[in-house]
C-alpha cells in the first residue's frame, strides 16, 4: 500500500508517457521484494493510473476515457437545440417476442411492456421507436392516462435508468407504414438502430428505431 500511494503521489501531475521509478529503484528505496513492487505497480496499471510497455518500462498513462451516457430521444433533441415530443402508437403489456425474451433475459413468452412511438423534433417526425420494457424492473410503467413524458427519466425517477448500452446501425429502406408515419417517401433511405439498454447488468429495454436520414444525424464518441 505505501508503495502505491508513494508512487501515485510521485505522478500525480505528470505529463502522460512521464517515466514511472522502475522496480529496481523502489526496490531499493523500500527495502522489500521486486514481487511486492511489481504487485503496487500492476495495480497502478489496473486502476488506469500507469501503463506498461514490454521492453521499454512503466509510464504515467494518458486520462482514461468516459462512456457517453445513454442518452434518450429527448435529451439527444435538447442537445441539438430542438423540442422532443412524442405520439404514442401503442402502451400494452404483451407476452415478449422470442428475440425479445432473449435480448432481456426473460423466459419464452413472458410479459414485457411494449410502447410504440413515434418521435418528432420541432414538430417534425424524425423517428418511429418500438421499445420493449422489462415489466419486473418497471411495474405499472404504462398504467394510468398519462404516460411519462420520457422512458429514461421515468427509469431514473425508479433508479434503474440504463448505465449502458449496445447499439446496432444499418441502413435500410422505409416500408409503406414507415414512410406514412415519418411523412417521407416509400423507398427514402432510413436508419435502423437497435438498442439493448442494461441497468448496471440487468437488461432494461430492447428497442428498434428508424430514423430519417434526410432528418437526422447520429452521432458516436470513440477511442482508444
Amino acid at each position: 500500500m505505501a508503495i502505491r500511494e508513494y508512487v501515485r503521489d510521485l505522478v500525480s501531475g505528470c505529463a502522460p508517457g512521464t517515466a514511472a521509478p522502475s522496480e529496481r529503484d523502489l526496490v531499493e528505496r523500500f527495502g522489500v521484494a521486486r514481487m511486492t513492487v511489481r504487485q503496487a505497480l500492476d495495480a497502478l496499471v489496473a486502476e488506469g493510473v500507469l501503463q506498461r510497455f514490454p521492453g521499454r518500462g512503466t509510464f504515467v498513462a494518458p486520462p482514461r476515457r468516459k462512456p457517453s451516457r445513454v442518452a434518450s430521444f429527448t435529451e439527444d433533441m435538447a442537445t441539438r437545440g430542438t423540442v422532443a415530443e412524442s405520439r404514442t402508437l401503442a402502451a400494452e403489456k404483451v407476452r415478449a417476442p422470442a428475440g425479445v425474451a432473449r435480448a432481456l433475459g426473460l423466459g419464452p413468452r413472458e410479459p414485457v411492456l411494449r410502447w410504440r412511438r413515434l418521435r418528432l423534433a420541432d414538430g417534425s417526425p424524425v423517428c418511429l421507436s418500438d421499445a420493449y420494457i422489462n415489466a419486473a424492473l418497471a411495474p405499472g410503467l404504462l398504467d394510468g392516462p398519462d404516460l411519462p413524458a420520457s422512458l429514461y427519466d421515468e427509469l431514473a425517477a425508479r433508479g434503474r435508468r440504463p448505465t449502458w448500452a449496445e447499439d446496432s446501425l444499418s441502413a435500410g429502406i422505409a416500408t409503406e407504414e414507415e414512410a406514412t408515419l415519418l411523412e417521407c417517401s416509400a423507398g427514402a433511405v432510413v436508419i435502423r438502430l437497435t438498442r439493448r439498454a442494461l441497468w448496471e447488468d440487468r437488461p432494461v429495454e430492447v428497442a428498434r428505431s428508424v430514423y430519417r436520414a434526410d432528418q437526422h444525424t447520429l452521432s458516436f464518441q470513440v477511442g482508444s
